[in-house]
């Protein structure tokens, strides 16, 4: 903003910051502003600033021949009139995933090894040109031309691990691709056939199968007329008919080893009434590829009609093509030079020592086999909210998917309550133009890992997803089932591997089918597989003039494990996230707000009522106890110990444990299953002011050794069945109910001044063990404070009173038992 009257030209600015600065901290664009929009408040609204873009004042040709091919590669990828030398790439609507396709259409045109960074690190024309004549951050290769076809032409890395997938079971939908279009209007069924035979013949990954040789499962080309379309053709009754149809088409799967993986189907209502559903496996093609099959089936069918063959330019390179030149540039993993092996040893540093899952808070456990059956809720974020977005990424040297992607983190982050973050992403895999137009599978998917950190800046997390993302895009070459393989994570029918939340920038289109005489709509099954726990989907809008118009999103969720409900409060949170950040971005992650005023008010009620008095578990026992000494507190196998003698037995078992040093601050294990003994050592060591731990003998001694030594135990007590199961690491006291309840004697009861330290509401009154993402468990400590809220709050919920009984059904290893032992003895009644 110029002071004082004074005159600035954006291209000075540029030039003088660049005296001080590096390349890649200058802006690619200055605008000289009047003045500063500012809130109500008087703060800077970063919202209502412009978001920089060319203007016409700033434009400058292009002064040589390379910047003349950059700029023409950027006029073509990003659908503008004019790209002069200062014009930068993101600022003229470029993002992560075009970026891409930029540095390979550079880098054929010019012969040089510009990498991804190189875009972000210098996004304008004239730096972009610049940076050819140099070293570059990427590879160089060679371009992709027809290849000298072998006898036995392998599978690509990708198509290698559909391949294995599909043979485990060849029934299964799972990786289906599939697409439904209404026809309305007259069909030529005849030409319709014709045309899907005449783009079978152009697509070589059309009219392949995957048989397995001695060798392993290789590409078998069928000839053109050996691969006739079988157009079935079936008429349906009504719209029932025609969904439960369309329905059991898609879920059938390929034996890809004996088929060609494709079916076409017409389903016919009557004369001008139609509903076209293809069916692809994923091993010939992916969804970027519907949209060059929809051009040359459109382009084909019309040239039918009018009794001709159609007149398309040929493809530059097949499928087959793609595999063999991909395997060649690749190399081998015993070359410690080649591309493949310094990729490998990128993806093994980079993701060793993560998490086996991701743990969300969900409404349901985590079934041992995932259903993939999903859900969707839609949301969107405004024109408003996205140019500040936008704005955001361009302040930053960043994209908007990087914005995108740091906002996700920090939800996961707070509801996993985790700093380390993996997510996954999918590419394209198509930067070189002579893939544009082919049918095949070339998607890969990339595994993101960020360590959020709960006190860094919004803009610090901003900074580390930016070079988590480089990293990533500049090696992404290598298949994500090879780096699955040499991390070997533990394999579960529960999770997917590395990851289980996907966030996809999505810029595939719907086909589109324009047929002469037809009016072509596309339909939505309405079904939804869930491949993860969460998927993220993040479309950008923009107007007519290239501007800022919103972006569309959507969450798919794995109806296993959330509900609807649950998956739009996640929605709702990322939102209020990006809200947050848009404004604030140097706000600390930590201090993010993503509850709203209603959730707030939800934990404040389960927190326990007001008024629950704060009280230890020892005196929650003596409250219960209190209420009829004599009545029951324990019946089995026909016997009964009443409040008083349990009363008594334990505090005589409690004053023992003092004596020998236990009280608050120390842990005692119980190492034994359901029994008097467990509830009379429970009662003792709550008295001592100690916190126990459950310890159950069952249980693989690995487990319970590191169980003993992570909690810090430092007494057992245990039953004589039990003891040859436990550790002697640990001094163990055998207890035997009978001869504890014959020789006990009546002693005063503990006072806090008769144990070893004084008894604090917030220290632990037990420790419980989960079972752990990542096979180790992981103990979860409750406090007093907390355990006496939860027995207040659940005598209210049950209505427990002292002629109410509690069934011992629970093992002690489990959270569960503390439901059990709560509900009897915290009301006085048995159990």
């Amino acid at each position: 903003m110029p002071d004082g009257g004074a005159v600035l030209d954006p291209d000075e600015v540029r030039a003088s910051v660049a005296q001080f600065l590096p390349g890649y901290m200058v802006p690619s664009t200055v605008l000289i502003l009047d003045r500063l929009p500012v809130t109500a408040h008087g703060k800077l609204d970063r919202g209502s600033l412009p978001v920089p873009g060319a203007t016409e004042g700033s434009y400058v040709a292009p002064r040589n021949p390379v910047e003349e091919i950059v700029a023409g590669v950027m006029t073509d990828l990003l659908g503008v009139d004019r790209v002069g030398a200062a014009d930068g790439f993101f600022v003229l609507g470029g993002n992560s995933l075009v970026s891409a396709q930029l540095v390979a259409r550079i880098n054929d045109a010019t012969g040089a090894a510009l990498g991804i960074r190189d875009v972000f690190d210098g996004p304008t024309v004239a730096e972009l040109a610049r940076r050819v004549g140099g070293e570059g951050s990427g590879v160089r290769r060679s371009p992709l031309i027809p290849q000298a076809r072998p006898a036995r032409i392998p599978l690509s890395p990708a198509q290698l691990r559909m391949w294995f997938v599909n043979q485990y079971d060849p029934q299964s939908p799972a990786y289906n691709i599939s697409f439904s279009l209404r026809l309305s209007g007259h069909l030529d069924v005849s030409a319709l056939r014709a045309a899907l035979g005449d783009v079978i013949a152009r697509h070589e990954s059309l009219r392949t199968v995957y048989p397995l040789t001695d060798d392993g499962p290789c590409q078998e080309i069928l000839p053109a007329e050996l691969a006739e379309p079988g157009l079935e053709v079936v008429r349906v009754r009504d719209a029932d008919d025609l969904h439960a149809r369309m329905w059991a088409a898609t879920a059938r799967g390929f034996d890809v080893a004996d088929q060609i993986p494709l079916r076409a189907i017409l389903f016919r209502a009557d004369e001008t009434n139609h509903v076209l559903t293809v069916v692809l496996h994923h091993i010939l093609a992916d969804g970027f590829s519907l949209n060059p099959l929809a051009r040359d089936v459109a382009a084909a069918y019309a040239a039918r009609l009018c009794r001709g063959a159609p007149q398309w330019p040929p493809l530059t390179a097949q499928y087959a093509d793609y595999s063999l030149w991909q395997r060649e540039w690749l190399g081998s993993e015993d070359d410690a030079s080649s591309p493949l092996a310094r990729q490998l040893d990128y993806w093994t540093t980079t993701l060793s020592g993560l998490d086996e899952v991701l743990d969300l808070p969900s409404d349901r456990p985590r079934p041992a086999v995932r259903s993939q059956s999903g859900g969707r809720v839609a949301f969107t974020v405004d024109e408003r909210l996205h140019r500040s977005l936008i704005a955001l990424a361009h302040r930053h040297d960043a994209s908007v998917f990087m914005v995108v992607h740091a906002a996700l983190a920090t939800l996961l982050s707070r509801l996993a309550c985790t700093d380390d973050i993996a997510i996954g992403t999918p590419i394209a895999g198509r930067g070189a133009a002579a893939l544009d137009d082919m049918v095949g599978m070339f998607v890969g998917t990339l595994v993101l890992r960020c360590d959020v950190g709960g006190a860094c800046s919004f803009g610090e997390l901003l900074r580390r997803v930016r070079e988590t993302d480089l990293g990533a895009f500049t090696h992404a070459d290598i298949p994500f089932e090879r780096i699955v393989e040499a991390l070997d994570p533990p394999r579960s029918h529960a999770h997917t591997p590395l990851f289980q939340v996907m966030l996809e920038f999505r810029t595939i289109a719907r086909p589109d089918l324009a047929l002469p005489d037809l009016r072509v709509e596309a339909l939505d099954s309405g079904d939804v597989a869930a491949n993860f726990d969460l998927q993220l989907t993040v479309a950008e809008e923009f107007d007519a003039t290239g501007g800022a118009a919103g972006m569309a999103a959507g969450l798919v969720f794995a109806t296993d494990m959330f509900d609807e409900a649950t998956a739009r409060t996640f929605a709702d949170r990322f939102v209020r996230i990006l809200e947050a950040v848009a404004q604030s971005p140097d706000m600390p992650v930590a201090d993010i707000e993503i509850l709203d005023g209603a959730e707030r008010a939800a934990l404040t009620a389960v927190r326990g009522a007001p008024g629950a008095p704060p009280r230890t578990l020892a005196a929650v026992l003596a409250a219960g106890a209190a209420i009829d000494p004599r009545s029951p507190a324990i019946r089995f196998d026909g016997n009964e110990i009443s409040y008083l003698d349990l009363d008594r037995v334990s505090t005589g078992l409690a004053r023992r444990l003092i004596d020998v040093g236990v009280g608050p601050g120390s842990v005692v294990a119980l190492g034994m299953p359901r029994s008097v003994e467990y509830i009379i050592g429970l009662w003792a060591v709550a008295k001592t002011g100690a916190a126990f731990v459950p310890i159950d003998p069952a249980h693989p001694a690995d487990r319970i050794a590191f169980m003993l030594d992570d909690s810090g135990a430092v007494l057992g007590l245990t039953v004589a069945q039990s003891r040859d199961a436990l550790p002697d690491a640990l001094r163990w006291w055998t207890l035997d109910a009978d001869r504890l309840m014959r020789d006990h004697t009546a002693v005063s009861p503990i006072r806090d001044t008769d144990r070893t330290t004084r008894l604090r509401l917030d220290q632990a009154a037990y420790l419980i063990y989960t079972s752990g993402s990542t096979g180790i468990p992981k103990g979860v400590t409750v406090s007093h404070r907390g355990l006496a809220a939860f027995a207040d709050h659940v005598h209210k919920r049950c209505r427990t009173t002292p002629r109410s009984r509690a069934l011992h059904f629970t093992s002690p290893s489990f959270d569960a038992s503390i439901l059990d032992f709560i509900l009897a003895f915290g009301a006085g009644g048995p159990w």
